[in-house]
């Protein structure tokens, strides 16, 4: 069951749970959970590797950042692939997981963002993936929300996370084993 926003704003101002939300989301957050914004643009460049001890994902290029203050926008070209990281930063205690959603608008658009839980213990600005595809171009204002995530207790305690995504890394540089 999701924890309700009065006792996400009470971790939130105790315990840092997620940082860098807008007022909206300090004061009037909506349904169980808070909308996250776009911050960063990848795609993806080179080849990568996936095996049993070691891993290497492609390279990325960054093709937009947010800047305050400043309006940019991103188009995202139908049938394209890429990563997107959120202005937020999340710091999960190990008794917390998280789950991300896109937000409506996302798929009404003809846009499929990557679904992902997040490890008890993580900390960092989140990272997913955007596909176009449906047969329009759609931009998005960096800055935006786009994504909604939820946080659950974990029923008897969780492990730490204790993968090399921690800080919210977007790619690795080279063939890394496995923790």
């Amino acid at each position: 069951m999701p924890i309700g926003p009065k006792i996400l704003l009470k971790l939130v101002k105790e315990k840092k749970l997620v940082e860098n939300l807008t007022e909206r989301e300090l004061k009037n957050p909506e349904g169980a959970g808070f909308d996250l914004r776009l911050g960063e643009v990848h795609e993806l460049k080179g080849k990568g590797f996936l095996g049993i001890e070691e891993r290497k994902t492609p390279d990325t290029k960054v093709l937009a950042s947010y800047i305050e203050g400043k309006k940019k926008t991103f188009t995202f070209k139908a049938g394209s692939y890429y990563l997107v990281k959120t202005l937020e930063s999340v710091n999960l205690p190990e008794n917390i997981g998280g789950y991300l959603f896109p937000r409506s608008t996302i798929f009404r658009s003809g846009l499929l963002q990557g679904l992902s839980q997040i490890a008890p213990g993580y900390s960092g600005p989140l990272v997913t993936s955007i596909a176009n595809v449906g047969p329009s171009e759609i931009e998005i204002e960096l800055g935006a929300r786009f994504m909604h995530v939820q946080f659950e207790y974990v029923d008897g305690g969780g492990t730490s996370y204790r993968g090399q995504w921690r800080g919210g890394r977007v790619l690795m540089k080279k063939k890394e084993k496995q923790v």
